[in-house]
């Protein structure tokens, strides 16, 4: 089992969602778990919750996650955090892009470029980047989420680039629909929008879970040293993607 290989994991967007189960997953699996959130309090229960190590920190913040975390030496860094914006380019703010930019593009590579130089000098490594089917499939909106997140695809490719003949694994987690807070957020975060959200976008739905996409996580991690998995795209069953549009426009 590679597990018994490592011995630290580092995990993004740690305090909700998807972060917070890996999290508990990669405890219970024995690591020492370093959990990055900017949610000082949700992060308190979960490390109380777990024996992770908590780090109160933004992202977006190079510096002060360099001198938050950037001395230690990571067997396992899973990029989970990231941001989404309502509507399409068209309708985005300044503020909106750069958000998106900064957390799901520009955290991930300076974490990547923190710690894979220890995993290449120990020659063991895994690096767990959650992407979404947005960065692999076009649909209507949100045009700079996926822009990020096919850049979060090539850059879990051209790692293995990077790395080649080193142990270093690189593991992209592609999933459709999961129930998490992030439309909630989108639609402002108030309970009444978290509501909102939940009957708009999972009542009747058979959306993933957490637990899921963990599940996926677990299975790269633990799978034979010498076998990678490099994409693991995972979608509700009754979701898929498909359409072509062509719009006739009247002389």
């Amino acid at each position: 089992m590679p597990y018994e290989d490592y011995s630290t994991a580092l995990v993004t967007g740690a305090s909700t969602g998807m972060g917070r189960a890996t999290v508990q997953q990669l405890t219970r699996r024995g690591l020492t778990v370093h959990a990055l959130s900017r949610d000082s309090e949700r992060l308190a229960a979960l490390a109380e919750e777990t024996g992770a190590i908590p780090h109160v920190v933004d992202l977006s913040d190079t510096a002060a996650v360099e001198v938050e975390v950037g001395e230690l030496d990571i067997d396992i860094l899973v990029n989970n955090a990231g941001v989404s914006r309502q509507g399409n380019v068209l309708s985005s703010t300044r503020e909106d892009l750069d958000d998106m930019v900064d957390v799901n593009v520009r955290a991930v590579l300076q974490l990547i470029r923190m710690f894979l130089p220890g995993m290449v000098e120990r020659d063991l490594g895994h690096i767990v980047n959650i992407s979404s089917i947005a960065g692999l499939y076009n649909f209507y909106g949100h045009t700079a989420y996926h822009a990020t997140k096919a850049a979060v695809h090539q850059i879990s490719r051209q790692i293995r680039n990077d790395t080649v003949g080193k142990r270093i694994r690189v593991t992209e987690i592609a999933p459709g629909r999961v129930e998490t807070e992030i439309f909630g957020r989108n639609l402002g975060g108030t309970p009444e929008a978290m509501e909102e959200a939940w009957q708009t976008f999972y009542e009747g739905y058979e959306s993933l879970t957490t637990e899921d996409i963990v599940s996926a996580i677990d299975f790269a991690i633990a799978a034979p040293r010498h076998a990678n998995m490099g994409l693991i795209e995972i979608m509700p069953t009754f979701q898929v993607p498909g359409g072509l549009t062509f719009n006739r426009r009247e002389a």
